[in-house]
């Protein structure tokens, strides 16, 4: 059992940013150049119970806020994880800036973006152990906390079919030596097509893709959704020595905003699947259109006074 929760710890220390098996409604997180890409302002919400069975299992809240600034190319956002596992909370936000470039008339989009903010990471003080850690320096005996600046940057491609990201999250690899965590830079590519099955748009199949590095470990998800009528979806993902995970889902269309609901289900596929019942994902996503009032002018003739 020792050697088992040894291997939990090491495998949770490797991926230290929280992970989201609908990674495709989640780009800003880790891509801050996705800001403002889709021409509206997009409020996303996804909560995720990971290891649904395993005591101190992580249970992770993300809201994302993003839109576009037409008038100078550009688009802000800000991303707020929540994010606990075990005796360990984080607190991450980043505000984000993106430039675009029109790319073959405007079908396309490019854009270069940065995001700044901070990260928070606490311990908590009510440790079980059968061995005494009282000595232990690396375990606050009451508790600790630590907050550091935080800075990211990342390339974007979208167009109506193709979509392609490459972000880095930690650059600066802050260290927090009261709670002695050490923010290890994140690498990502991201990417997806969508197909509209025999030119028909009421049939469209997206496979989509989503590449994690730490420089030390690497894990793949490889995801493919299909759209029905622009109203419904189903898919499945898979996720490199950990799980396989089906997703439905349904968008709704309003005159000037979409509105998407979404929910995944992870199959362990890893040593875990002992000890766990899978993970849950829940995502809530609402984008509208800002539309500016239009100047209304009043014009008096005097010959019809």
């Amino acid at each position: 059992m020792t050697s088992f929760l040894l291997f939990v710890i090491v495998t949770v220390n490797a991926q230290q940013d929280p992970q989201f098996t609908q990674f495709m409604f989640d780009k800003l997180s880790v891509n801050p150049a996705v800001a403002g890409t889709e021409g509206d302002v997009c409020i996303t919400a996804l909560l995720r119970q990971q290891w649904s069975g395993f005591t101190g299992a992580p249970k992770t809240g993300l809201l994302n806020v993003h839109g576009p600034i037409n008038s100078i190319n550009s688009g802000i956002g800000l991303s707020v994880y929540l994010d606990k596992l075990g005796q360990e909370k984080s607190t991450i936000a980043r505000l984000a800036y993106a430039y675009h470039i029109p790319i073959n008339g405007g079908i396309g989009k490019f854009s270069i973006g940065v995001n700044l903010g901070m990260v928070n990471r606490s311990l908590g003080s009510d440790w079980v152990a059968t061995d005494d850690f009282q000595d232990d320096a690396a375990i606050p005996n009451s508790g600790a906390s630590s907050t550091a600046f935080d800075l990211g940057a990342g390339l974007y491609y979208t167009s109506p079919k193709v979509w392609v990201g490459i972000s880095s999250t930690h650059l600066p690899e802050s260290e927090l030596p009261d709670v002695n965590i050490k923010n290890t830079r994140h690498y990502y590519v991201m990417g997806g097509y969508n197909w509209a099955i025999g030119d028909n748009q009421n049939y469209i199949l997206k496979p989509q893709i989503f590449v994690k590095s730490d420089g030390s470990s690497t894990q793949v998800d490889i995801n493919a959704t299909f759209l029905l009528n622009n109203m419904v979806w189903a898919g499945v993902s898979y996720r490199t020595e950990d799980a396989i995970a089906p997703m439905i889902g349904y968008q709704h269309a309003f005159t000037k905003s979409m509105l998407k609901i979404g929910y995944s289900y992870d199959v362990t596929t890893s040593k875990l699947s002992n000890y766990s019942s899978g993970s849950h994902e829940i995502m809530l996503n609402y984008c509208f259109k800002i539309i500016k009032k239009p100047d209304v002018q009043i014009y008096h003739n005097p010959r019809w006074l």
